[in-house]
């Protein structure tokens, strides 16, 4: 089961990725674009995510995703960490976050990263 640990080995291996703490919790950052947090207790992260698909998360795998009250205006979804099968699964969710918050030029310059969906 991955941890806050493993979030921030894993946000920060991504390409041009730096940690800064706001609203007294750790933040994830490509470019100076927040991509990722680790709220509460770091029981969960929230991380970017197209409304439309965010809402079909959260109702397929609720024990999983969830909207958070004061995000539900914004792009953004919940994720226990305690119910990730592991790393891997960590590692994508992370990474779909990350293309969504990065500028073209790193997006450019690592396509195994791919490109976020349309």
């Amino acid at each position: 089961m991955p941890d806050a640990e493993d979030v921030r080995r894993i946000a920060l291996s991504l390409p041009d990725t730096t940690e800064k703490v706001a609203w007294n919790m750790p933040t994830f950052r490509v470019a100076g674009k927040m991509f990722a947090t680790l709220p509460e207790n770091e029981t969960s992260i929230a991380v970017r995510c197209p409304k439309e698909e965010r809402d079909e998360l959260a109702l397929a795998e609720p024990g999983k995703f969830w909207i958070a009250d004061h995000e539900a205006g914004f792009a953004w979804v919940r994720v226990r960490l305690g119910v990730l099968e592991d790393d891997a699964e960590l590692h994508d969710i992370l990474a779909d976050s990350w293309r969504q918050a990065a500028p073209p030029r790193l997006l450019d310059a690592y396509p195994e990263l791919g490109r976020p969906a349309d």
